[in-house]
């Protein structure tokens, strides 16, 4: 990644600061029920206040697709912030307009002020300039704290990002330094690992990351339609045969990148998904025709916990087998287990994310166990693929 301007590049003091925030929480019945995405925002907006700025949040919330719906308007999130904050948050009840100016004003003396929904305007999503400009209008610096939006090109995101001084929050930043660390500037050997349903959503990613790592580790229902490409009977199990030639062409340009791929040794199999569902561990060519492979087994595990004690660099998207469903999540947790354990004694730096992953590691008792944990599902994805993220690219500056 480019290198970008932070809050501490950035004289704030009397002035009024824009901070596009991700303040899509989760809602019921008017109340916030995880406030993670509020504290995570917290460092930046105190660390702005200290510095003598008034701060404006901008978010979306939902998807209102250009409309004012009323059980998407962002105030019960503004009571939720003001009561992590301990101080008052104005609210405007709209991003732009007479609304907008005034909470931006009760924010000018040092003051915190939220706008509505972002997303109540459909400029927003089209990137429009014109909306943008009136966002930029209220504050006099902008702040992108928001890396889970950053895979977006919209209005507070991208475009506003040329119209002020900008820089990266807290969070932003710590999300960048530790991507960066983890596939730019690595220290090897660097493994990822790569789990989930489908080898089709993950193509991409795989097809980048062979270029990038010393070692991709596959899991989950994807690696069965690795092994299913090899020539081997998965029985009943999840898998993508129609993908069998593209799992060969990622073989073949991991074997020129001079990547290893590491598939499963053994397999946990059950005739039913179900929770205690009664289950064995077999060979890989014992697979029996009515089962389906549900984990990796003890060997497998055995085998990738070896391999990360000689790894440095771990970049984990996805689980090993089907973890929402016991005893299946016990190859996950095992070898999350491990990877806390290295990171812990300092041998290994560990950057996991995308939505089963945070799952999956909060099942294991480990999220707060690795160097770090993104929960931008969407722009980590794409970060992994190798894709410019535009919220991103907005901040980077040349040195």
């Amino acid at each position: 990644m480019s290198s970008f301007k932070t809050i501490d590049d950035l004289d704030v003091q009397g002035k009024r600061v824009l901070v596009r925030c991700d303040m899509n929480v989760p809602m019921k019945n008017g109340n916030v029920t995880d406030a993670t995405r509020i504290e995570r925002s917290l460092p930046t907006i105190k660390d702005l206040l200290a510095a003598g700025a008034g701060v404006i949040i901008m978010s979306h919330f939902g998807r209102p697709k250009g409309q004012v719906v009323a059980d998407m308007s962002l105030k019960p999130v503004a009571a939720a912030l003001a009561k992590a904050l301990g101080r008052d948050v104005a609210f405007a009840g709209d991003c732009i307009g007479d609304d907008a100016e005034k909470a931006a004003q009760l924010a000018s003396g040092g003051g915190v002020a939220m706008l509505e929904n972002l997303r109540f305007h459909p400029q927003e999503e089209a990137n429009d300039a014109a909306f943008a400009g009136k966002l930029a209008e209220l504050g006099n610096i902008y702040v992108n704290d928001a890396f889970s939006c950053a895979h977006r090109a919209h209005a507070s995101t991208e475009a506003i990002a040329k119209m002020l001084p900008s820089a990266a929050g807290r969070l932003m930043q710590a999300e960048l330094v530790a991507l960066s660390d983890a596939l730019e500037n690595p220290e090897r050997p660097v493994a990822a690992l790569v789990g989930g349903a489908k080898i089709s959503s993950k193509m991409t990613v795989l097809g980048h990351l062979v270029s990038k790592v010393d070692m991709v580790i596959i899991g989950g229902g994807m690696a069965n339609t690795f092994l299913f490409a090899q020539g081997i009977d998965v029985g009943l199990s999840l898998c993508e045969s129609d993908m069998a030639d593209a799992a060969k062409g990622i073989l073949d340009k991991a074997a020129e990148a001079g990547c290893e791929i590491v598939l499963p040794i053994d397999a946990v199999v059950a005739k039913e998904f179900a929770e205690g569902a009664a289950s064995e561990t077999v060979l890989l060519d014992a697979i029996p025709a009515d089962a389906m492979i549900l984990d990796v087994g003890p060997a497998s595990i055995a085998d990738l916990t070896a391999r990360l004690s000689q790894c440095k660099t771990l970049v984990w998207n996805g689980p090993l087998g089907a973890f929402e469903v016991k005893p299946f999540d016990t190859a996950t947790n095992a070898v999350a287990a491990e990877a806390a354990k290295l990171t812990a004694a300092g041998s290994l730096l560990s950057v996991a994310g995308g939505g089963d992953t945070v799952a999956a590691l909060a099942n294991a008792g480990v999220q707060d166990q690795f160097t770090y944990v993104s929960t931008a599902g969407g722009a980590f994805l794409e970060w992994l693929e190798g894709k410019e993220l535009p919220g991103v690219a907005a901040l980077s500056r040349a040195d």
